[in-house]
């Protein structure tokens, strides 16, 4: 750990509990899929121990914004065949990185910006098969809540459209250096068989989007931004508010509205 200071700027918190990362990678080669995978934000490779030289995965790519820990890794794993970059996830062009395979992703998220590398897992779907995450607590809860959660909100709907989403342990503050201020939970999002939501999937963000974003209010209040006729509002669904709609709810309601925007 001494040769790379964790930066606050970059929220790093560098695990330093060996059973804990073994147990994140083994969560992600439970999966049937892990010949590609990709590495956000190793740090000082903790969780790289456990994949360099498996047999289950064939290509390791790690990519992290730290000058330092890259010099720390690419010294680390100089006789191994692992790809280190200098660059930032949010970035990359991950069709041209993997040349168009199907990969999984690995890593613990930086808090202040997970909610955007989902987003980027989401406009990846058909190439990303598997996700294993360690990130802000309450964000993984959020993530794998179910409708009627208080916790349930937008990247609940998006992210269990296309993925199955499990909440697999927490991790306390103190197995890190330097120790956050909150819990962390570790999550694993497996692709579904979606292919198509059987919906304009650009209305269903926006209906998702405007529904949560006043989520105390009914949807008939919230979705008053698209100027739906009453003969639509007067339907019981918008008696509702957004947390008590399943996935299904969302695209039949999508649907629903479709012709009226």
């Amino acid at each position: 750990m001494a040769y790379v200071r964790p930066k606050k700027r970059l929220g790093q918190h560098f695990l330093k509990d060996l059973r804990i990362a073994e147990n994140i990678v083994l969560a992600l080669l439970d999966a049937p899929h892990n010949h590609n995978v990709l590495e956000i934000g190793p740090g000082t490779g903790v969780l790289s121990e456990f994949m360099v030289d498996n047999d289950r995965i064939d290509r390791l790519v790690m990519v992290d914004l730290d000058k330092e820990s890259i010099d720390f890794l690419e010294k680390k794993y100089k006789d191994k065949e692992v790809e280190i970059l200098f660059a930032d996830f949010l970035k990359q062009d991950l069709e041209t990185l993997f040349a168009g395979q199907n990969f999984s992703i690995i890593g613990n998220f930086p808090y202040n910006i997970s909610s955007q590398i989902f987003f980027k897992v989401l406009d990846n779907r058909d190439k990303v098969d598997e996700v294993v995450c360690m990130l802000q607590k309450e964000v993984a809860e959020r993530i794998a809540s179910q409708e009627g959660n208080k916790d349930y909100g937008i990247l609940s709907v998006l992210l269990q459209a296309y993925y199955d989403i499990e909440y697999l342990f927490t991790v306390p503050p103190e197995v890190f250096l330097p120790p956050p201020k909150v819990h962390s939970g570790v999550i694993k999002l497996t692709r579904n068989g979606v292919t198509d939501l059987g919906c304009d999937e650009k209305l269903f963000k926006r209906v998702v989007k405007a529904g949560f974003q006043m989520r105390r209010k009914t949807l008939r209040n919230a979705l008053k931004t698209l100027n739906l006729p009453e003969s639509v509002t007067e339907q019981e669904v918008f008696n509702k508010r957004a947390e008590q709609l399943s996935v299904d709810a969302f695209i039949q309601l999508t649907n629903m509205i479709h012709s009226h925007v």
